[in-house]
């Protein structure tokens, strides 16, 4: 079953965050800094939306869903973030359910331009995953400049 998350899923959202930092980056993130940017969306709903697969009332996997206005298309990109699917439910189905769900929402939208997601380059069964939902790898290459709450570089 899908179902948009809630307040009361803010510990599965918290742990399959920091599980996927760690396995895809080996990043440990800051439990309060993450927490309260989980929170951050649940307290401004423009920010997007989480959605969760579950089965038997036991939380599976998880995505967020962020927005980025495009001009040149005068709509959004629904950008996935923050998937998480635990171990044992891999290879089941639970992303592209997930990722089915997001889809057919952004469609009957109507003002939605596409979805988009960013993937480690050295995560290849991610990348087959996204391939195989009809996803493509675009032109652009990613860069940031980030600045951690703590002043310190992320």
């Amino acid at each position: 079953m899908l179902r948009p998350a809630s307040t009361a899923d803010l510990a599965f959202l918290v742990d399959g965050n920091a599980a996927m930092a760690l396995e895809t980056e080996g990043k440990t993130l800051d439990r309060k800094v993450l927490r309260q940017g989980v929170l951050g969306v649940f307290e401004r709903p423009e920010r997007g939306f989480y959605l969760i697969a579950e089965q038997e009332s036991r939380p599976l996997g998880c995505l967020l869903v962020t927005y980025e206005w495009s001009d040149w298309r005068n709509g959004d990109w629904w950008w996935l973030q923050s998937v998480y699917v635990v171990p044992e439910a891999r290879r089941r189905g639970v992303f592209r359910a997930l990722h089915a769900a997001v889809a057919q929402r952004a469609r009957t939208d109507g003002g939605v331009a596409g979805l988009r997601l960013y993937v480690e380059r050295d995560n290849v069964r991610a990348q087959h995953t996204y391939f195989n939902l009809g996803m493509r790898e675009t032109v652009y290459r990613l860069l940031e400049q980030p600045y951690a709450p703590s002043g310190e570089d992320a």
